[in-house]
């Protein structure tokens, strides 16, 4: 048998969208006749593309090769017919998953300007660092990104390596808090743990994965007299200003997308965040999520 860009066409709309009725949609045919091809492939492959069950459809581990394989060819054939057949490019699909960090979205930013078509379908989605293991496990993103640190490690490289994940350093921070320029502890050069205790501590809520090993936040142990979860970077930052409240980051902090009201401060505290991004050790990653990449440097250079 011979591989038809169609059928690897199917199955990246089918990775893509998480739903074989969604996939069937965007790609104009029946939802019977996309899951007869799938199968009709699988077959003839001796291969299980996706796994099925009553959640739905998710990939294989040998279907996050394939998909691997197959995204590198449509990519390289879509350049080859929009080269030679005066071809209207393909629309480009792109997803990242990421903890709430101001580099990532300014990132993303500069990609959709630089890389974005007439046409394109991208995803940037901030979310919950279970949720963001899954997603590039499941191919649902190509990236995520999130921290390591002494405290998490053990727990979160153990995840990585079981869905066969890899950790590639960005850079290593040390912890700051973020405050609003009004907090008496603004014009400080440095903050201990004793002087934010009369504060609001602000957090992202993690769902039902709120293990302190999964939080966005260093010292997630330590207990806070006054303290509120919250699900968006927006609310945090305005309840950073509105309560005077603080959380703890990596002090890397965006202008453009904060503005001037919340500052960095350093924490008297002697641990490391070693942010960076993960990927599927069986992919190689697409055009676009190498140009992410450089994109995140710059940011982060800025």
């Amino acid at each position: 048998m011979a591989l038809t860009l169609q059928q690897l066409r199917y199955v990246i709309e089918v990775a893509n969208r998480g739903s074989i009725n969604e996939a069937a949609k965007r790609l104009f045919i029946t939802q019977p006749s996309l899951s007869n091809a799938i199968r009709d492939l699988e077959e003839e492959l001796q291969l299980s593309i996706f796994d099925r069950s009553n959640k739905g459809i998710t990939l294989s581990k040998e279907g996050i090769e394939f998909l691997s394989y197959a995204r590198q060819v449509v990519e390289q054939a879509d350049l080859l017919e929009s080269r030679y057949l005066n071809a209207k490019p393909a629309p480009q699909h792109f997803s990242v998953s990421t903890q709430h960090y101001a580099f990532a979205v300014n990132a993303f930013v500069s990609l959709v300007e630089e890389h974005g078509q007439d046409e394109y379908e991208m995803a940037l989605k901030e979310t919950k660092t279970y949720e963001i293991i899954e997603d590039v496990k499941h191919l649902r993103s190509e990236i995520g990104i999130l921290y390591l640190n002494d405290f998490n490690e053990k727990v979160i490289n153990k995840m990585l390596k079981e869905a066969n994940l890899q950790f590639h350093l960005l850079f290593t921070a040390t912890p700051h808090i973020f405050i609003s320029i009004k907090n008496p502890l603004a014009k400080q050069k440095l903050v201990t743990i004793d002087q934010l205790a009369q504060y609001p501590y602000l957090s992202f809520d993690q769902g039902e994965y709120n293990s302190f090993h999964f939080s966005e936040e260093i010292l997630s142990t330590i207990s806070h007299p006054k303290s509120i979860r919250v699900t968006d970077r927006a609310t945090l930052f305005n309840l950073l200003i509105g309560l005077n409240g603080y959380t703890i980051s990596t002090g890397v902090l965006s202008a453009d997308l904060n503005g001037n009201e919340i500052i960095p401060v350093p924490l008297d505290c002697p641990e490391s965040i070693h942010v960076g991004w993960i990927s599927h050790k069986n992919t190689v990653l697409s055009k676009l999520g190498t140009a992410y990449i450089e994109a995140l440097k710059v940011a982060i250079a800025q």
